[in-house]
């Protein structure tokens, strides 16, 4: 993480160079988003589903207008855990962001995993949802100039897997169980309206749960 430090220490540099304007701690996702990368998980996910290939189609269908930039007057994350039997799955970085446009920077991290965001400069047309992800730490980011708060429902039609109370993609009950937990309490109700507010807990069981059920998530920096 200190090389991606330097990055955008290097970034801030570049930019009172060519006279732009500095760029404050708030601003720090904006600029590189792996400055404030959470700590690995403990266990290699499983990869179930990937990032979709047309993140700004389905930001529209789900409700989202996706920007040219990335608007922090309202900025706040939720975090998401989801086992399968026990085991964590990969929320990929990149849900979200067209990852394919030039003006979006491309992080490589030293895990071997790529973060995605660093838009300096805006895209020549709209390239990020108010609701994606940077990394592939499960951080949920709301980053938008209206302070509306965004629902897993929402995510997950971005991601393009499916959501309702019974399933989770392509894993339904009662072949296998699926469980829901906010801030590690067992949530009952539609998984879709979850709120995504400032710092929530979302956790996802399928199968077999984990042995703990996490109460709040990792946004912690090394």
């Amino acid at each position: 993480m200190r090389r991606v430090r330097a990055l955008f220490a290097a970034a801030i540099l570049v930019a009172g160079c060519t006279g732009a304007p500095a760029v404050s701690s708030s601003q720090a996702t904006q600029a590189n988003p792996a400055s404030q990368a959470p700590v690995a998980p403990r266990a290699t996910p499983t990869a179930l589903w990937a990032a979709p290939s047309n993140p700004m189609e389905l930001a529209w269908a789900a409700g989202l207008e996706p920007e040219t930039v990335e608007h922090l007057e309202f900025h706040v994350h939720a975090h998401l855990d989801i086992f399968l039997d026990g085991r964590p799955v990969l929320v990929p970085s990149g849900i979200g962001i067209n990852i394919q446009d030039p003006g979006v920077t491309t992080f490589p991290e030293s895990d071997g995993s790529v973060s995605y965001g660093g838009i300096r400069t805006p895209c020549a047309s709209p390239c990020i949802s108010p609701l994606h992800t940077h990394w592939v730490f499960g951080v949920l980011h709301t980053e938008s100039a209206t302070p509306v708060p965004n629902t897993l429902g929402q995510f997950f039609i971005e991601w393009g897997v499916e959501l309702s109370e019974t399933c989770v993609g392509e894993h339904c009950s009662p072949a296998e169980k699926v469980a829901f937990y906010v801030n590690g309490k067992p949530y009952a109700g539609d998984p879709a309206a979850i709120e995504l507010a400032d710092l929530t807990e979302i956790a996802i069981a399928i199968g077999t749960p984990p042995a703990v059920i996490p109460s709040t998530g990792n946004f912690t920096t090394d």
